[in-house]
C-alpha cells in the first residue's frame, strides 16, 4: 500500500494586495504548483492559507512564488 500524502496547511500573510486581480494571480500561481492541494486568498485579512505537501513546496517556495507574481508575504502563525 502506498504512503498517502501529507498535506500540510500554512497561512501567509501579505498587506499588499489592493484588487480582486491581485487575489487571482496569487491563487492561480499557486493552485498551479505540483504538491499544492489548494490556495484562498482572504483579502479582508490580508491571509493566503495553502494545503500543500511540504515534501514538494515548502514554505519558502510559497513566500517565492508570491513574489513571482509581485507581492510580498511572510509565514503567520495564524
Amino acid at each position: 500500500m502506498a504512503n498517502a500524502t501529507q498535506f500540510k496547511n500554512t497561512t501567509l500573510r501579505s498587506d499588499e494586495f489592493s484588487c480582486p486581480s491581485c487575489i487571482a494571480r496569487i491563487e492561480t500561481k499557486l493552485n498551479g504548483l505540483d504538491g499544492v492541494e489548494s490556495a484562498e486568498v482572504k483579502f479582508s485579512s490580508g491571509r493566503i492559507m495553502v494545503k500543500h505537501d511540504p515534501d514538494a513546496v515548502s514554505v519558502r517556495d510559497l513566500v517565492s512564488y508570491v513574489a513571482d507574481v509581485g507581492y510580498t508575504a511572510k509565514p503567520s502563525a495564524i
